[in-house]
């Protein structure tokens, strides 16, 4: 019987994708809110985290939804299809830093994972919050 030995590799920006399983950042987007401050704006984003794959947190950079949807152009092995023509905003991301180092859930100040857990949040901020 053969063992096999493992080849030690190291890790670089170029090749740091590689290691990451999942391709975590190929499986979500955000989009920034404006920080809500009345009862309206948190009802607007009631409504928003009501629709599937839809979560709501806020970090030290704002509030955010995180829209929980892949990116079509992954291909079995969870690279990217289309990694030659990809748009620009894909070519600029750097992963010096990223989720493969550190998920971002650990720097969330605040984290909704649905529509239940928002709106007890309202509850508490707002006294009145079925009125408006």
């Amino acid at each position: 019987m053969t063992q096999k030995i493992p080849i030690k590799v190291k890790m670089t920006a170029e090749n740091k994708c590689s290691f990451c399983v999942g391709s975590k950042c190929c499986s979500y987007t955000t989009e920034q809110l404006s920080t809500p401050r009345s009862k309206h704006d948190f009802d607007h984003i009631l409504w928003q985290i009501s629709h599937r794959d839809i979560q709501v947190y806020k970090d030290e950079d704002g509030w955010f939804l995180l829209i929980n949807n892949p990116c079509t152009h992954l291909v079995p092995g969870l690279g990217c299809g289309i990694y030659e023509t990809r748009p620009q905003v894909c070519r600029e991301y750097s992963n010096d830093y990223c989720e493969y180092d550190e998920p971002a859930e650990k720097n969330f100040e605040l984290f909704f994972p649905d529509y239940a857990s928002l709106l007890q949040y309202c509850k508490k901020r707002f006294k009145s919050w079925g009125t408006f």
